[in-house]
């Protein structure tokens, strides 16, 4: 293990790509040591280069109990832990009408169990330091969209997650905090398309019937947030604003996109859902691909 340059050491998951990384970089600058979590062993070796001597990649899934058990042990012997970010997340795009139910259970297994089951590993450690817990939400997780149901479902159960977990651990002095982006542009948006075609294939005829267009106009509004999203970089450092603050907000929005859909849970309930509905395009059904699937 590499000689550690601070005293300060943080667990970030989902760190191959994104804001996890950019999360990473940040830590590094202001002086902590970073214990990347990626699953491929290609992220973890261009991160050692990266992060040198001031922290570590870390192989570990979030969906596999072992390899969390194992990051436990292994942060556990190098010393006390103060920080953990649940960044890890996919998204899983597909009308709910015809969405495999083990694609709904994998997008709760990444997004919410997950978090849970790496919180529940590493609290022992956080306890000892009166640490903090971050969990990467979206604005996604206070206004829901058609075909991204399971996503949004997911977030919205991981706001609850972190709501009650600030409460809980409160007389602990640990404290919990949800970061909820808007749009992010990062490198996976250009892998979304063949991604989002793989389940699209699986669905039967009838999704491309009922649903065909609605799949077409929401993956090109994919690909242009792609391009127009806030930097990673840009998140990372509200979420680092976060750790660093001596009485951090329980939750912080970030992004112009995230600020202005805020409001939307507080308007009238018929306003809200003519709002929602307005984001479902109209029209026949073409042979398109599904949205995509996409690592934050």
């Amino acid at each position: 293990m590499p000689a550690e340059t601070s005293s300060r050491r943080i667990l970030v998951t989902g760190a191959s790509t994104g804001i996890g990384r950019a999360t990473a970089k940040e830590l590094v600058e202001r002086g902590w040591y970073v214990y990347a979590a990626v699953r491929r062993e290609k992220d973890a070796e261009s991160l050692r280069k990266e992060l040198g001597a001031s922290g570590e990649p870390v192989l570990m899934d979030v969906t596999d109990q072992p390899s969390i058990d194992a990051a436990a042990g292994h942060l556990g012997a190098a010393g006390p832990l103060d920080a953990v970010v649940n960044n890890a997340g996919i998204a899983i795009g597909a009308p709910l009408e015809f969405l495999p139910l083990d694609d709904f259970r994998r997008q709760l297994e990444v997004n919410l169990t997950g978090q849970l089951a790496v919180t529940q590993a590493f609290l022992p450690q956080l306890r000892k330091t009166r640490g903090r817990v971050v969990f990467v939400g979206s604005i996604g997780g206070r206004v829901a969209s058609p075909l991204l149901g399971a996503y949004s479902a997911s977030k919205f159960a991981l706001a609850a997650l972190a709501d009650s977990l600030r409460a809980e651990l409160k007389p602990s002095d640990i404290k919990v905090i949800l970061v909820e982006p808007g749009t992010i542009a990062t490198e996976i948006w250009s892998t979304a398309v063949s991604a989002g075609r793989a389940l699209y294939d699986r669905l039967p005829v009838e999704a491309r019937r009922y649903y065909g267009a609605a799949m077409e106009a929401t993956i090109n509004t994919a690909e242009e947030r792609g391009g127009n999203g806030l930097a990673p970089e840009a998140a990372a450092r509200v979420l680092v604003r976060a750790l660093e603050r001596p009485n951090p907000r329980p939750r912080y929005l970030i992004g112009r996109d995230a600020r202005f859909a805020s409001v939307i849970p507080y308007l009238p309930a018929t306003l809200r859902a003519y709002l929602v509905a307005t984001q479902m395009p109209a029209g026949p059904a073409k042979d398109t691909p599904s949205p995509a699937i996409t690592d934050r």
